[in-house]
């Protein structure tokens, strides 16, 4: 099969290169999909599970990727929940290899039903950004209707979720991000938007909960705006300033079949929309990750027409 494979932690995306590998074969309660469409994170060649497994041993050339749509053709041994010829949607493991290749073995409960009438581009665009959304607001930041959440990065691919996860759950959403992402913010529903590079963050005044994708100087900045009983949550590691009186959490997403089947629900019925930015093929990846100019949104690999 055709796969992306990484061997070389210092060089990066520049270091990728399509190759040709065995097929996987499926473990105990595995299942091999055949990759129609695959996501990929930009971080993740700085993450120390593309290069090493769970005891630190080297396991290069990995295959990157994590998130993926496609078909289900073979079942590990005592696979249970999804049969050959399924439509899948899913995030795998970050120790085995990924997603950018034409087949990925993965463990069958990383994996929900992608309904027929969502194509496999979107239900690939939404599990890394669906799950960190879903998990950040509604299980690490407790979000109830009528509380103020400050969304980082509003425009971008998790940002975006945030903002219309949390206006559906009927949250105040003040979206944040340059100047030239205020319209797309407030177009997937932030309520008001914040030009971090011109406008004060501390004239919004205090919020309940905080969504942090940038990290550094902002976050500091946001820790601030917590007010009594309020959570910073965020994913660009453990927070140097917290709330004075509120909860700090930094969390890795995590796989979670039955949040991925209320996201695709929600997809469904036209209440949250996906945002991706550029649609390539597995062999023009490697110079899609090596983009000359800024790419709104994310970067989906459709594997297969």
């Amino acid at each position: 099969m055709r796969a992306i494979v990484v061997a070389d932690q210092a060089a990066g995306t520049a270091g990728m290169k399509l190759v040709e590998r065995p097929e996987p074969r499926p473990a105990i309660n595995d299942v091999v999909v055949q990759v129609y469409a695959s996501g990929f994170v930009g971080t993740e060649l700085s993450w120390p599970s593309t290069w090493t497994d769970r005891l630190d041993r080297d396991r290069t050339p990995s295959i990157p990727g994590h998130e993926l749509a496609g078909v289900v053709t073979a079942l590990g041994y005592g696979t249970t929940g999804l049969s050959v010829g399924q439509r899948v949607f899913g995030l795998a493991d970050w120790y085995r290899d990924g997603t950018l290749a034409e087949y990925v073995a993965i463990e069958a409960r990383n994996l929900a039903p992608l309904p027929g009438d969502v194509d496999f581009t979107v239900g690939a665009s939404l599990p890394v950004s669906g799950l960190t959304a879903w998990q950040g607001l509604f299980v690490h930041g407790r979000l109830q209707a009528g509380q103020r959440v400050l969304a980082h990065g509003a425009a971008g691919a998790v940002g975006s979720m945030v903002t219309q996860l949390a206006r559906e759950a009927g949250a105040y959403v003040i979206g944040t991000g340059r100047a030239a992402d205020r319209q797309k913010a407030l177009d997937f529903g932030a309520n008001e938007f914040v030009d971090l590079e011109n406008d004060a963050l501390d004239d919004i005044g205090p919020v309940d909960l905080v969504f942090d994708l940038i990290g550094g100087d902002i976050r500091k900045r946001s820790a601030r705006l917590v007010r009594s009983g309020g959570t910073l949550v965020s994913i660009v590691g453990p927070a140097e300033a917290r709330p004075a009186d509120g909860l700090a959490v930094d969390f890795v997403v995590e796989s979670d079949r039955a949040q991925l089947s209320e996201i695709v629900r929600r997809v469904r019925d036209g209440r949250l929309r996906t945002n991706v930015g550029h649609v390539t093929t597995l062999e023009d990846a490697v110079a899609a990750f090596n983009p000359t100019k800024r790419i709104g949104g994310k970067t989906i690999i459709r594997v297969r027409p």
